[in-house]
């Protein structure tokens, strides 16, 4: 009953995220991942969240409008992690990792996720903001968390869900499933109202 509408729709998860796939799983909703490769450029002059609803979006609109039928449901989503206005990425390397964890010590920043929900004809788009307060990190501390999670395909060079996350994070204010890839809260509520 609880799922009655979005059951209509075949939904395509498109990320190759491990994360947003468990976080998905866990909701309950049933699932195919097809990812569309797209180059993630965005205007450096946007907000954090206007960047992470830019870049979900053109993750959901690299698909054919002659590829969807009336029962397909596409979900894309990005996350940024910003330092004050900064968007910090991906590290490409073990010194990006290093050095994006020593400007993340000590300090608070903001994790945003931008989701986007996509029909035959409609776009809807959405974003969440969780804050994160970083504890000071020794350098051992840093230099251990990189050599053994290496968290190279992570946002901010790190994962919550990891050892760091249960050592170094103090506090978070806002969706914890939020700094893992996925708002869930919100992206139930969200696609409640999308398929009505």
């Amino acid at each position: 009953m609880l799922y009655r509408n979005i059951e209509k729709y075949k939904i395509i998860l498109a990320s190759g995220s491990p994360r947003r796939q468990q976080l998905l799983r866990e909701m309950g909703l049933q699932f195919e991942i097809m990812v569309r490769p797209v180059k993630e450029t965005f205007d450096p002059r946007l907000s954090p969240e206007a960047v992470a609803e830019s870049l979900s979006r053109l993750k959901a609109n690299a698909f054919a409008e002659k590829e969807l039928t009336d029962s397909t449901l596409i979900i894309t989503a990005d996350t940024v992690v910003a330092l004050g206005n900064e968007i910090l990425g991906k590290p490409n390397n073990r010194k990006e990792a290093l050095a994006i964890l020593t400007l993340l010590s000590g300090e608070k920043h903001r994790v945003v996720t931008g989701v986007s929900l996509r029909r035959k004809g409609t776009i809807h788009t959405f974003s969440a903001t969780t804050q994160v307060f970083f504890k000071k990190l020794s350098l051992e501390e840093i230099v251990y968390y990189v050599d053994h999670f290496k968290p190279y395909d992570k946002a901010g060079a790190y994962g919550i869900q990891e050892w760091i996350g249960h050592v170094a994070i103090e506090k978070i204010v806002g969706s914890y499933f939020n700094v893992m890839g996925l708002p869930t809260h919100k992206l139930f509520e969200e696609l409640t109202a999308f398929v009505k």
